[in-house]
């Protein structure tokens, strides 16, 4: 008897336990945090120009002079937001693959009044002349293009003294390779890095083939009496002529440059200059 009654006591015991239970999860707050809205970019007017007034640019034109040689060319525009609501950039695409934006990561939601920065690099690495470049900034109100317009100056061709010409010409009598060093090099390896072609030749070929006036111990590269093909001027331009003042300008012979440069010249070259076989002698036996 005593036993039962001791079960039943603990049997009440337990259901109010759990009864309590229940009541006291019932009535503590949830713990749950509601996530936060995700944001939809809205892209329904991407491709509509950006109506007038709503981002005050700095410029949408903008130019920059470039030095031969330089490595970039850069600018900076900035802008407000001058719209009753917030903007969002949602992307901002170069013409071309040297151009390169620096902003922060697209979505970028500008408030309403706020202002903005966007730094834009043109690399100029092997380029000359008048570069025209544009950049596409697409917002969820329309696009804008922003163009620039590089003016990079002509390589300025060193004018030597005949003092100058006539120390370099009895260094390279006693080595020929002494243009890529000391003081020569100044003028005949400066600035090659990264250059190709055109750019290559007027910063390392020009100083002497193209100087005015042209030293008469230095050919006229137009009016060679020798037959000329791509083949021709990669081999001289690799290894020079032993005997004269002609310098090997390969990597593998003590020059600067390395294949790539050596074949971006000799398809300069070829192009610049018409290829033309050689002129048959005239004293040359009648075919039979």
């Amino acid at each position: 008897m005593l036993h039962m009654k001791r079960q039943m006591f603990f049997a009440a015991v337990s259901a109010l336990v759990f009864a309590a239970g229940l009541f006291t999860a019932a009535a503590q707050p949830s713990n749950a945090v509601a996530s936060a809205p995700v944001f939809a970019p809205d892209y329904s007017h991407a491709s509509e120009p950006l109506p007038d007034g709503v981002i005050d640019w700095d410029g949408l034109i903008k130019a920059t002079d470039a030095t031969n040689g330089q490595d970039f060319a850069r600018f900076t525009f900035s802008f407000t937001n001058a719209f009753t609501n917030q903007i969002t950039i949602l992307n901002v695409h170069p013409s071309c693959g040297c151009t390169t934006a620096e902003l922060p990561p697209v979505p970028w939601t500008i408030p309403a009044g706020s202002n903005g920065l966007m730094k834009i690099s043109v690399n100029l690495q092997g380029k000359a002349g008048t570069l025209f470049k544009s950049v596409n900034v697409t917002t969820d109100r329309g696009y804008k293009n922003l163009m620039l317009r590089i003016n990079i100056a002509p390589p300025v061709i060193v004018q030597m003294t005949e003092e100058q010409r006539a120390a370099g010409v009895a260094a390279a009598k006693t080595d020929r390779q002494a243009v890529f060093k000391g003081d020569c090099a100044s003028c005949h390896v400066k600035n090659i890095q990264g250059k190709f072609g055109q750019p290559l030749f007027e910063a390392i070929c020009a100083v002497c083939h193209e100087a005015n006036p042209r030293a008469s111990m230095v050919p006229d590269l137009h009016n060679l009496k020798d037959p000329t093909s791509e083949e021709f001027w990669r081999t001289w331009v690799t290894s020079g002529k032993a005997g004269t003042l002609m310098p090997a300008f390969a990597t593998a012979q003590g020059g600067p440059l390395n294949d790539m440069q050596i074949a971006s010249l000799a398809a300069y070259l070829n192009a610049i200059i018409p290829p033309h076989a050689a002129v048959p002698a005239t004293n040359a036996p009648a075919a039979k």
